[in-house]
């Protein structure tokens, strides 16, 4: 063990622990299961190796520019900030994860959070120059480590950073299910099916005007996505503790973020108003709210195929993909347990939004006390939606099957097909052929040659697929 102190007090730590007192007493404070997310974790990393290649361009400046001057406060060595950037890289590859103990759900604006990574950071340097963890008068969390740095630029930052990253995979992952959809829809060009409204048999439609609905969809969720970098590419790295900059060299203010900007590859830049950037969240709160109209397209695609997928349906003719085993007790049951998880999912979003809307709102004054809860359930929501764009496309669309049931005992049987019927009968005349064919279950060609409401060629004519599912009608036009 080795013994570590703060202003509070004293505690033993395990002698090879990456992480110290703070995290200690983060740990103890917060007893709280909910797993930090690893993407947020690594994003850390790089911002630090942002802040650490800052420091050094700092230094070459200083000496360039002032080669005799002596000045008021220490300036760090370049070999100790090499140790400190080779330590937030490993940590940029998800490396040292295990000595992050600091819970999700937690108090203190992220402070844990960032002097977790700085006591990883700064024992991990000690190990590599070879002296023991813990020996914070070489190598410091807070004076080296943390040098030039707060928990509220960083930590945000950095959510920016991860969400971003995400927000990538986000993209990737609507495409690939819009890709399933649209093999789906094509598959089953003017295929008729018999529409629904309000769970009551509607007009005829068609299998590919269903799944044109989802690509349509998926193409505004995409399009909403691509736009959310724009929202949240302003950082306020370099604003220190409230944006003002205090403590912090001007030279590294407009120096780190394009530096970051180099590392990541990603199109972040330093906000106009570094104090409304550390004090406001709702640019979180915006993007979330197109997070939460994906989720809804989700769910609505989801519980459509669980319903006409399901023994609700006597001829039903969309078959899920059997998936797993659905019941501990009923033989040969299978769930469709794709769309449940799905639509699981969803709720869970929905959840977030409202959290995240309601402790954006709790921000005071200068700082949101409430950034890691924030940032959990967002990085949460674009991860679910992955995973459930995922899943549906490997798991669903790609092994859907539809088989057609008889045209004459599904759509002409169907007392909603009379509507095709009313602009040349009439509504009321069309309503008496319906109430035929529902009260003596036949078929429209049968109740018409009972009524006699129409001429049969005509009848023929406009209960073909293409009639029923042609875009309106012209007036003038004739029936050949």
């Amino acid at each position: 063990m080795r013994s570590e102190s703060d202003f509070i007090g004293q505690r033993e730590i395990p002698k090879d622990a990456l992480w110290g007192i703070h995290s200690l007493r983060a740990k103890e404070n917060f007893p709280d299961q909910t797993a930090f997310h690893k993407e947020w974790f690594m994003a850390i990393g790089i911002v630090k190796q942002a802040c650490y290649q800052t420091y050094l361009s700092f230094l070459k400046a200083i000496e360039d520019k002032f080669p005799q001057e002596e000045f008021p406060f220490q300036l760090i060595d370049s070999k100790l900030i090499d140790e400190l950037e080779k330590a937030s890289i490993e940590i940029n590859d998800g490396k040292h994860f295990e000595h992050f103990i600091c819970p999700a759900i937690q108090g203190g604006a992220g402070t844990s959070i960032n002097m977790n990574l700085n006591e990883i950071i700064a024992n991990l340097a000690l190990q590599n120059t070879g002296k023991d963890c813990g020996s914070y008068q070489e190598i410091d969390p807070f004076e080296h480590a943390n040098v030039f740095q707060s928990t509220n630029d960083v930590i945000p930052t950095a959510l920016k950073v991860a969400a971003i990253r995400l927000l990538q995979d986000l993209e990737d992952s609507i495409n690939s299910l819009r890709t399933q959809v649209e093999k789906t829809e094509s598959k089953h060009r003017n295929v008729l099916r018999q529409g629904y409204t309000q769970m009551q048999a509607a007009v005829p439609s068609s299998y590919d005007k269903l799944f044109s609905t989802y690509n349509n969809a998926l193409s505004r969720d995409w399009w909403r996505v691509s736009k959310c970098f724009e929202r949240i590419k302003e950082v306020n790295l370099g604003g220190g503790a409230i944006g003002t900059g205090l403590s912090i060299p001007r030279f590294f203010i407009v120096e780190v973020v394009p530096k970051l900007q180099k590392l990541t590859g990603l199109p972040i830049t330093r906000s106009e108003n570094l104090s409304d950037t550390t004090a406001n969240l709702d640019s979180f709160v915006e993007v979330h709210a197109t997070l939460k109209a994906h989720a809804v397209n989700l769910e609505k695609m989801a519980a459509d195929l669980r319903l006409l997928g399901s023994d609700l349906f006597q001829n039903r003719e969309v078959h899920l993909p059997q998936k797993q085993v659905g019941s501990s007790i009923m033989p040969g049951k299978i769930n469709p347990v794709i769309p449940e998880f799905v639509i699981s999912a969803a709720h869970k979003i929905y959840a977030n939004d409202l959290m995240i809307s309601n402790l954006s709102g709790q921000g005071c004054l200068e700082l949101n006390a409430y950034l890691p809860s924030i940032g959990h359930a967002l990085l949460d929501s674009i991860k679910l939606l992955i995973a459930a764009n995922n899943s549906l496309a490997d798991n669903l669309f790609k092994d859907l099957v539809i088989k057609i049931n008889p045209i004459e005992e599904t759509i002409l049987k169907n007392p909603s097909v009379a509507t095709a019927l009313s602009p040349y009968i009439g509504y009321h005349q069309a309503a008496k052929l319906a109430k035929e064919m529902k009260t003596k279950e036949i078929s429209i060609l049968q109740a018409n040659d009972n009524l006699q409401l129409i001429e049969i060629d005509t009848l023929k004519k406009l209960i073909q697929p293409e009639e029923l599912l042609k875009l309106g009608f012209r007036i003038g036009e004739t029936l050949q």
